[in-house]
């Protein structure tokens, strides 16, 4: 009997452990038909958890776990009742993953469909035929970069990427403004009337069936079609089906600027209701773990502190999610989601940017400490790859660190107001870590990294969506050697997958702003700068298009110091896509061969 498939399937990484590539994919179907079989590896999965029961339907979680071999290896899975072969490669053990980057995977406003030079799902189809030979369509044609990755990877029967890392904003829920009807009539009130406006049980039943049902209705619509036709859309359902992804938040994932509102608004009981049901549609489609797992944030009560800044008690993850063998790693003793994966030669630390936010924080205090904690049991570089010392540590931050900093538009916004769920412009602007706002926890998060970088001597680089622009710059130590290049952390910023780039008159005039705004080197103080770097293969300092962003590491010992991590922006053109390669040196080896201090 065919299974009607109503979401995913969505791949998930959850980590390696002992020789295990640890994998879960996560389907929903009418809640009165039977959890179709799943075949992996030739053998059937584990017996499938109930994530979620809603409206008439069940999210299922499934266990693609599978092992890791000395090399890497293609695995192929089914769901029984659709017509349909999935893959997704698993590297060798100790080897770094090839990994690709996207953000930003929707609309903040449907009419902006218009802007796009091409369809929709271009730059996801890109993405795709870059990856899976099998889904290319018939008469595709390579360029000279694809070429060279052809015999490496697809030549060997395999996929290019072994995880898809999602900077934030996978669905948008600026929707729900227009969508629910009493949210459409609470615009329209005056500002003390929506401070006050009261949710009852009618709201919050539609609040939360928003929130629960946009998932399927955006990540596998309708007009889609069924698995198992004769051609393979190329799009984000494709993507997340063949690569296991690692996704973080950001602000359309609860809707456009939460966590840049003043405080009284985020404090406001729409806001806060909004937040509950988002936060828990994200644990469940984003995180997938099981709805009832999911512990409460809850504001702490044994200090006085003002309210500006949300301060929760500390959550035990290891406790809580202690009988979930797939439970995602999420740090210990912070509130947010902020989770790591140590995988080879790299280490990748994922941060949540919006659970704790406000307008002077970004990250609260326990997070901090978590985040140091981990950093200080990185194991130091062993300059081997395949190899388990780290080399290269990614942060993920799903606004970028580096950044043009724009002034004049933050003190001019700043006067006009922040609290206009219609407006981005404003919160757009507060979100950033450029923003005056948050430039001290700017500086100690460079600070933080720098000292991870020297005593663990390896390379830092920061991975970022957001703004809507592909950009390359660096954050560096003016009282340390250039030679030094633990002291120099790169910036890559990628963005967007399917949101259009700056493309209206206005939008172009503001990218020429923003491009010479680049130019100026930004002083976080007497020892600390950052700066945009020219775009590679290009005159300007961040390039106006949607892209997609590749990060892989060579292989072997050529380089007694380590290996590279290569970045590949690709860029949609008019005609085309243009390539934009870099590269990240491995951390140049002490001259007196000893390491710096640990991690303060």
């Amino acid at each position: 009997m065919a299974t009607k498939i109503l979401l995913g399937p969505v791949l998930s990484f959850r980590g390696v452990s002992q020789g295990k590539w640890k994998v879960s994919a996560l389907i929903g179907i009418d809640e009165g038909d039977k959890a179709p079989k799943v075949i992996v590896d030739g053998k059937a999965a584990p017996k499938s958890k109930v994530l979620l029961k809603h409206g008439g339907r069940q999210y299922l979680r499934y266990d693609l776990t599978t092992d890791q071999g000395n090399q890497e290896r293609k695995v192929e899975y089914t769901i029984g009742g659709v017509d349909e072969v999935w893959h997704f490669t698993v590297p060798g053990q100790n080897y770094a993953p090839r990994m690709a980057y996207v953000s930003c995977n929707g609309f903040s406003d449907p009419s902006s469909i218009r802007k796009l030079i091409k369809g929709e799902n271009a730059v996801w189809a890109d993405l795709l035929c870059n990856h899976d030979k099998q889904v290319r369509p018939a008469g595709y044609m390579l360029d000279k970069e694809q070429l060279w990755h052809e015999s490496r990877t697809h030549d060997k029967n395999l996929q290019r990427f072994h995880l898809l890392l999602m900077g934030g904003d996978q669905i948008y829920f600026d929707s729900i403004w227009e969508d629910v009807k009493e949210l459409k009539g609470w615009i329209g009130l005056s500002r003390e009337q929506q401070l006050v406006f009261p949710v009852d049980p009618e709201l919050e039943a539609r609040i939360e069936d928003y929130y629960l049902n946009l998932y399927a209705d955006r990540w596998l619509p309708k007009e889609r079609g069924t698995w198992g036709g004769e051609t393979k859309p190329l799009d984000a359902a494709q993507a997340m089906a063949r690569t296991p992804t690692v996704m973080m938040w950001d602000d359309h994932d609860i809707f456009d600027g939460w966590g840049s509102y003043s405080c009284e608004m985020q404090h406001s009981p729409l806001f806060q209701r909004l937040f509950h049901h988002a936060r828990r549609a994200f644990w469940v489609f984003q995180m997938q773990h099981a709805a009832d797992s999911l512990p409460d944030l809850v504001p702490r009560d044994d200090v006085q502190v003002r309210a500006n800044d949300p301060l929760f008690k500390k959550i035990a993850w290891t406790e809580a999610l202690k009988r979930d063998a797939l439970a995602l790693p999420l740090l210990d003793l912070q509130p947010g989601f902020s989770f790591a994966h140590a995988i080879g030669p790299v280490q990748l630390l994922v941060a949540d940017l919006r659970t704790e936010r406000s307008h002077e924080q970004v990250l609260g205090p326990d997070t901090w400490t978590a985040m140091k904690a981990w950093l200080k049991q990185i194991p130091e570089n062993g300059r081997k790859h395949p190899g388990e010392g780290c080399q290269h540590l990614l942060f993920m931050s799903s606004v970028p660190v580096v950044h043009p900093k724009l002034s004049l538009a933050e003190a001019f916004l700043d006067n006009f107001g922040s609290d206009h769920v219609l407006d981005s412009s404003a919160d757009d602007l507060k979100d950033h870590w450029t923003h005056d706002d948050h430039e001290g926890e700017r500086l100690r998060l460079l600070e933080t990294l720098f000292a991870t970088a020297k005593a663990k001597q390896l390379r830092v680089a920061i991975v970022s969506g957001d703004v809507h622009v592909a950009a390359h710059g660096v954050a560096y130590r003016k009282d340390v050697s250039p030679q030094d290049n633990w002291a120099q952390i790169q910036q890559f910023t990628s963005t967007a997958v399917v949101h259009p780039s700056l493309v209206s008159v206005a939008e172009r005039l503001f990218f020429h702003v923003l491009d010479n705004v680049g130019r100026i080197t930004q002083n976080l103080d007497v020892n600390t700068s950052a700066e945009m770097l020219i775009f590679p293969q290009s005159n300007r300092r961040v390039l106006a298009a949607r892209n997609w962003l590749a990060l892989e590491l060579d292989i072997g010992g050529a380089n007694a110091a380590g290996s590279k991590l290569w970045a590949t922006w690709r860029c949609e053109t008019k005609d085309g896509v243009s390539n934009h390669l870099m590269a990240v040196e491995p951390s140049v080896v002490p001259s007196n061969g000893v390491a710096g201090k640990a991690v303060p």
